[in-house]
């Protein structure tokens, strides 16, 4: 094994190094967090990341013994395995699933698939393999730390049998394979006749927003849904077409500004003054959310659950306090929207607390419910 970079150390190969405190592995310190990356990685990408050191084989098997040698001689786990995709994906899967399935207690560790472009075809492979937590890319490197505390947390609850005696945990991780059903049965079959029904409107909103102002009509952003999952967002867009940059000229107008600048971090403006003309007018009406029937399609979102957070906010929701809001699909409509949607006075607290609170108590009935109530609250008073 020899040092790539200072946080990147590469295994050639260990088959036959006895295991013991001499090995290179002790340039971990004992502090440091340790990303397994098997395959070929882009270095420079990970010589970046200065959150932890990433060790990188190139076989399943140097893999599997790279994480005996920091479970028995270090007293360490690695904090995250990351598959880098290629051809030979089918084996390499399969022996990871066989290894998960004979150690048990490691199926806690996060698992992640690496892949440079691709992203949405392999999705299928989440499903197949259950031990598999997502799909990323480059994109997601600067925010791995906080993916991997979610997805840690998650897959400890579910794991281990301190958590499952709990009657809050049992409710939440116990199979509801008939009420997801028809979930996902309900969203497909609404969504689809939604966009052919509304296919009109679309196109009306289209041409206005285009002749109002240049730029995109449709505004794509990366969101946070379930487990941390990273996504592609649709809106139409409701501002101008360089207000991202300017969101920093606009935070001191923030309703869920404290003062104090700890904890976690929501952002919206009344009045906000990017917002333009037509798009006051979709963001009250909520016929912005529209093309977000297109990600309830693709499996991104559901019709009802909680909203999916820009990463720049769902970062600061990592902790054990608040990570339980990503446990609900992400959704076009929720709790949040039925009780709060539009309310200055509404706080972080009581934002994440709905949040938490529809996680616990989710079900196809509940859902039906809230989409019942949603027809009240499309129409808001205030214009945040």
């Amino acid at each position: 094994m020899n040092t790539i970079t200072p946080n990147l150390l590469q295994v050639k190969s260990i088959r036959g190094v006895e295991v013991n405190r001499n090995s290179l592995l002790t340039q971990v310190a004992d502090a440091e967090s340790v990303v397994l990356f098997v395959g070929k990685p882009n270095k420079a990408m990970l010589a970046e990341n200065s959150q932890f050191r990433c060790v990188v084989t190139e076989q399943v098997e140097d893999a599997r013994k790279v994480i005996h040698q920091l479970q028995h001689v270090f007293k360490k786990m690695p904090s995250a395995i990351i598959y880098g995709f290629d051809s030979n994906y089918e084996t390499t899967l399969t022996e990871w699933d066989a290894f998960f399935n004979s150690h048990q207690f490691l199926g806690s560790i996060p698992f992640f698939v690496y892949v440079d472009k691709g992203f949405d075809e392999l999705k299928p492979l989440v499903a197949r393999y259950n031990f598999i937590d997502d799909i990323i890319t480059t994109d997601a490197w600067h925010m791995l730390n906080n993916k991997i505390a979610i997805v840690s947390k998650f897959k400890r609850m579910r794991t281990f049998p301190v958590y499952k005696s709990s009657s809050l945990r049992t409710r939440l991780y116990s199979g509801k394979f008939y009420s997801n059903l028809l979930k996902r049965t309900l969203d497909i079959t609404l969504a689809a006749g939604g966009l052919i029904v509304l296919s009109p409107v679309l196109l009306v909103i289209a041409v206005m927003i285009r002749l109002e102002s240049k730029g995109p009509v449709f505004y794509a952003a990366k969101r946070a849904g379930r487990n941390y999952r990273v996504f592609k967002f649709y809106k139409f867009r409701t501002m101008i077409p360089d207000a991202d940059k300017q969101l920093d000229k606009i935070k001191h107008l923030n309703q869920y500004d404290d003062g104090q600048g700890n904890g976690p971090t929501f952002i919206k403006v009344s009045n906000d003054p990017r917002v333009t003309k037509l798009g006051s007018f979709l963001r009250n009406t909520s016929l912005d959310e529209i093309p977000q029937l297109l990600n309830v399609i693709k499996g991104d979102m559901s019709l009802v659950g909680n909203r999916p957070l820009p990463l720049y906010e769902a970062t600061t929701l990592t902790t054990d306090q608040w990570v339980e809001r990503f446990l609900a699909p992400a959704g076009i409509t929720g709790l949040w929207q039925v009780s709060k949607r539009g309310k200055k006075e509404m706080s972080v607290q009581e934002r994440i607390d709905l949040d938490i609170n529809y996680a616990h108590n989710r079900s196809f009935r509940y859902d039906m419910w809230l989409m019942a109530s949603t027809p009240f609250a499309l129409v808001q008073k205030d214009n945040v």
